[in-house]
């Protein structure tokens, strides 16, 4: 039996420990937000937080989460009004939209850690996340946004 807390609600399952977190939150708890991108933990899709820490979904064993917190996208805001999710609309980051709840939650993580990142402190942070549209550019800007900060050069 492994118990988590996902969006703040406890679960409890009995499942097998090398299933891939992504899939007990897909197929098991429907929450489909979170999305399989390469199945590689490369590419960010899948990125959800694990105890507060932007994390690849895709490839870590749910048997290894056993007490965890988990958010996924659904858990970031009950109202879908986050500051980070208020910014992608006003920047019209999405164009396919396939990645950006991983983008989102990588976001989040970092404005969790540094309230005001500069353009390299969000760089860094957004680095291994891929956006196959190229929206980089307004992903940075939609990010100052949620923060307050106006300093990006490229905004």
């Amino acid at each position: 039996m492994t118990s988590l807390h996902v969006n703040g609600e406890p679960v409890d399952f009995d499942l097998p420990k090398d299933m891939p977190l992504l899939w007990v939150l897909r197929d098991h708890l429907r929450l489909t937000g979170t999305k399989f991108g390469c199945g590689r933990s490369q590419c960010g899709a899948c990125t959800v937080h694990v105890n507060g820490r932007a994390t690849r979904s895709c490839q870590l064993p749910v048997g290894s989460l056993d007490g965890s917190e988990i958010t996924t996208i659904e858990g970031l805001s009950d109202e879908g009004d986050h500051p980070l999710q208020q910014a992608w609309i006003e920047h019209a980051v999405p164009q396919c939209g396939y990645c950006q709840t991983g983008q989102i939650m990588t976001a989040a993580a970092l404005l969790a850690k540094d309230s005001a990142p500069d353009d390299d402190a969000i760089d860094l942070a957004m680095g291994g996340n891929i956006c196959r549209c190229g929206t980089y550019q307004r992903i940075r800007a939609a990010i100052h946004t949620a923060c307050g900060n106006t300093g990006s050069e490229d905004s």
